[in-house]
């Protein structure tokens, strides 16, 4: 007789959730970054938040990096991107993360960096995008869902700052942890099992491979708080839950940090997650996945298309 076995409550289906597009019009973008329905009797109070804005004025958008722009890539459709997002820390509904991030302040916005290394600091994110020249590049981003999407994330190689810092003989990992506001992010009372805040590491290797993007922006624009404003990851060679949203800690450790998906399940969510078609989720294959704009199935890559930046990381190529 076979074993039944009851998932536990945290476990969704990716299938129980649907995307809802909405148009990212200008009042949309200006909602975004915390000043909708500014019109000419409020210019100066709109003056005053584009001066708290989490970046300088004149950012974007970036000059497209023309070694990470594959003409054979099709863009994903913007409006799909922006408003499709897994960000549990305000709902586990992708289509309605973007409602529910008003309250969400992103200026002023501190990173701290430290840990095993000769100089630990900490900035502002504004200060980062002054320090480190932005430059857009477009990626393949691949869920462990089965979805992807192709987009052009702006941003800065994290082996840059991590030059800065100077990591020590002894450093091996890099773990980085999200922002933790209980007042402006209702999911974290919802899911009270997890272990919040919400962590993600990375070998020192991996951090340090020019693929790995420190990102600020997407679509020629600054990132919108559903998509992890102002600051986050962008590893594409690994499934997309390794991209850790809203940095605000990165430390060099020792030893590999514990991170919250390989915590509440190690065998589904395990702290490697290349993305590897020849390796099935328990719940699911990973042959294929579905173009989140498009719904078109189409194969899955080995490291998402990324092996010949990376395969070396892991003793293959």
């Amino acid at each position: 007789m076979a074993n039944l076995i009851t998932p536990p409550r945290w476990r969704l289906a990716e299938q129980d959730v649907t995307p809802e597009s909405v148009f990212w019009n200008r009042r949309e973008f200006l909602r975004q970054l915390g000043f909708a329905g500014v019109g000419l009797a409020g210019l100066a109070g709109g003056a005053r938040a584009l001066a708290q804005a989490p970046h300088a004025p004149g950012a974007y958008p970036a000059a497209r990096n023309a070694q990470f722009n594959d003409a054979k890539l099709r863009l994903s459709d913007a409006d799909t991107v922006v408003h499709y997002n897994n960000f549990y820390e305000f709902t586990t509904r992708k289509d309605q993360v973007h409602r529910l991030v008003d309250k969400f302040q992103i200026t002023p916005w501190q990173v701290e960096i430290g840990g095993l290394c000769e100089k630990p600091f900490k900035a502002d994110v504004r200060e980062l995008s002054a320090e480190f020249p932005l430059e857009e590049r477009v990626y393949r981003f691949r869920c462990v869902e089965a979805w992807s999407m192709i987009v052009p994330w702006t941003g800065f190689p994290l082996a840059k700052l991590l030059a800065k810092v100077q990591p020590k003989a002894e450093a091996k990992f890099v773990k980085f942890v999200t922002a933790e506001k209980r007042d402006q992010m209702p999911g974290l009372a919802r899911l009270r099992e997890y272990p919040w805040p919400y962590t993600e590491g990375l070998r020192l290797d991996e951090a340090m491979n020019d693929l790995t993007l420190v990102t600020t922006g997407v679509y020629g624009k600054p990132l919108p708080k559903q998509m992890g404003a102002p600051v986050r990851l962008v590893v594409p060679w690994k499934y997309g839950y390794k991209s850790i949203k809203s940095v605000v800690k990165i430390e060099l450790t020792a030893t590999q940090p514990a991170t919250l998906w390989e915590t509440l399940s190690a065998e589904e969510y395990p702290f490697e997650s290349n993305v590897d078609p020849r390796v099935p989720h328990p719940r699911w294959s990973q042959a294929t996945e579905r173009l989140v704009d498009t719904g078109d199935r189409v194969p899955t890559l080995p490291y998402n298309g990324y092996g010949d930046l990376v395969a070396k990381l892991y003793g293959k190529g």
